[in-house]
C-alpha cells in the first residue's frame, strides 16, 4: 500500500521533490494557499530568469551562509545536474555573460513552470489550490481553510515547503512560524537579504547620480568581497555586488546600527598602478586628467568629490587611496518584504540532516523556510531545487 505524502507550498523546492519521488511507493500531493502553484518562481522570473550559475561547484558551495548546511546537497545535485535534468524536460538553457544560467532565448518562466507540471502530472501528483494550511488538529492532522470549509488531512509523510516572508503578495508572508513555535520549534526571526541598502546621500550630491549605475566595482564588507555593479537610488544602493555581502552587512547592523562598506572603483588596477597613472604629465585640468587616465565615469568622480575635500581630492596619494576603498556608511536595510530573500525561520539546530524535524517524526522542512542565505544569481534555486531533489532520494529509499 502507497504511503500519502503532504507536500505544503508549491515552490521549487517542493516541485522537485514531487518530481523525484517514486509514484509507485507514495501518493503524493501539494497543498497550495494560491490559485496556482509557482507564483514566487513565475515573479521572479520578471527580472531575468536565471535558474542557477554555472561556476564550479567547489566555488558554487562557498556562496551559502553557513557555509556546510548545503554542500552535501549542493554535491549530491549540483549546477550541472539541474542543467541536465532541466534539458531532459525540455528546457535546454544557455550560460549567459555574467555566467549564470537562463533558458535558451524565447522560453518563457511559465514554460518552465509547465514543464515541471507535465512532470508531476505524468507521475500522477495530485495539486490541491487554494488549500491554506492552518495548523494541526489534536491527532495531529493537518487542517486546512478552504472555499469549501475546513478540511483535515492524515498522511504518513509530510513536507514543508512555504517560504520564507519576502514578498508577501505571492503568499510567503512567514506566517505558518508561529504554528511551529507551538510545537516549541525554534524559529529565528526573520530579516531581509539580497535588498536595497540605506545610505543618507546628501541632496546636492543625490541630485548627480541618482538612478546611475556604478559598474565593474568591488565592494568591501568585513573580510568578504563581492565584484559587480549596484545601482544608486533615493533609498541608497540596490544591485548584485551590495546584495552578494548581505550577511555581512546585516550581522553589522544588527550589532552597531550601522555598516561600513568600501568600494574600489578600479579594482583591475593595483594601487600603485593607479598612482603611477595619475602622476603623469596633466595637460588637462585635475578631473580632466583622472577621468582620461582611469577611464572612471561622471557618477564615480562625484562619489569621490563628496568624499574628499578640495585638498584631498588633488592630493594624489589620498585620491588613490580613496579610488581603491571608496568608504560608505550603510545605516539600514529595506523593509523586508522589499527583499528578494530572507534569512531566519525554522533553526538549522531544529532539524537532522535529512531536513526532518527532531520534535516532529516524519515532518520535514525545505526551501526558504530554514534559516540560511544565497545571494542572487541562481544560488537560491539552485538551493531549493537541490534540497528538493536530495529528500526525494532519502525518501525513496526508506
Amino acid at each position: 500500500m502507497k504511503k500519502r505524502v503532504s507536500i505544503i507550498g508549491g515552490g521549487p523546492a517542493s516541485l522537485m521533490l514531487a518530481a523525484e519521488l517514486d509514484e509507485q511507493k507514495f501518493d503524493v500531493t501539494i497543498y497550495e494557499r494560491n490559485f496556482a502553484v509557482g507564483r514566487k518562481f513565475l515573479v521572479a522570473g520578471k527580472g531575468g530568469f536565471n535558474l542557477t550559475h554555472s561556476e564550479p561547484v567547489d566555488q558554487f558551495v562557498t556562496r551559502y551562509t553557513p557555509s556546510d548546511f548545503l554542500e552535501k546537497h549542493i554535491r549530491t545535485f549540483s549546477n550541472a545536474d539541474l542543467i541536465n535534468w532541466l534539458a531532459e524536460i525540455g528546457i535546454p538553457t544557455f550560460v549567459g555573460s555574467s555566467k549564470r544560467v537562463y533558458p535558451i532565448k524565447g522560453i518563457t518562466p511559465i514554460e518552465v513552470l509547465n514543464a515541471v507540471l507535465f512532470v508531476l502530472r505524468k507521475k500522477q501528483v495530485n495539486i490541491l489550490t487554494r488549500h491554506y494550511w492552518s495548523g494541526w488538529n489534536e491527532n495531529n492532522e493537518l487542517i486546512f481553510e478552504t472555499k469549501e470549509g475546513t478540511q483535515t488531512v492524515q498522511s504518513d509523510l509530510v513536507v514543508f515547503g512555504l517560504g520564507g516572508k519576502s514578498w508577501k503578495k505571492t503568499g510567503s508572508d512567514g506566517s505558518w512560524s508561529t504554528r511551529f513555535e507551538e510545537k516549541r520549534v525554534e524559529i529565528k526571526p526573520f530579516q531581509p537579504s539580497n535588498c536595497a541598502y540605506e545610505i543618507k546621500w546628501p541632496q546636492a550630491l543625490l541630485a548627480q547620480i541618482e538612478g546611475e549605475s556604478v559598474k565593474n566595482i568591488v565592494i568591501r564588507c568585513a573580510d568578504k568581497e563581492a565584484k559587480g555593479e549596484v545601482v544608486i537610488t533615493t533609498f541608497g544602493l540596490e544591485g548584485g555586488a551590495i546584495y552578494a555581502l548581505s550577511p555581512q552587512i546585516r550581522e553589522q547592523l544588527n550589532h552597531n546600527q550601522h555598516s561600513e562598506i568600501e568600494i574600489d572603483l578600479k579594482p583591475t588596477f593595483s594601487l600603485e598602478e593607479i598612482k603611477q597613472k595619475l602622476s603623469t604629465t596633466c595637460k588637462s585640468s585635475w578631473t580632466k586628467h583622472i577621468e582620461g587616465q582611469l577611464k572612471l565615469n561622471k557618477t564615480q568622480l562625484s562619489l569621490l568629490k563628496n568624499c574628499l575635500g578640495k585638498e584631498e581630492f588633488t592630493n594624489l596619494e589620498v585620491l588613490a587611496k580613496k579610488i581603491k576603498g571608496l568608504p560608505l556608511t550603510v545605516v539600514s536595510a529595506a523593509p523586508i518584504d522589499e527583499a528578494i530573500s530572507t534569512v531566519g525561520g525554522i533553526a538549522l539546530t531544529e532539524i537532522d540532516d535529512c531536513f526532518q524535524l527532531k520534535k516532529l517524526p516524519n515532518h520535514f522542512v525545505i526551501g526558504e523556510m530554514l534559516d540560511w542565505d544565497a545571494p542572487t544569481g541562481g544560488y537560491l534555486l539552485q538551493a531549493c531545487f537541490s534540497m528538493g531533489k536530495c529528500l526525494g532520494s532519502y525518501l525513496n529509499q526508506i
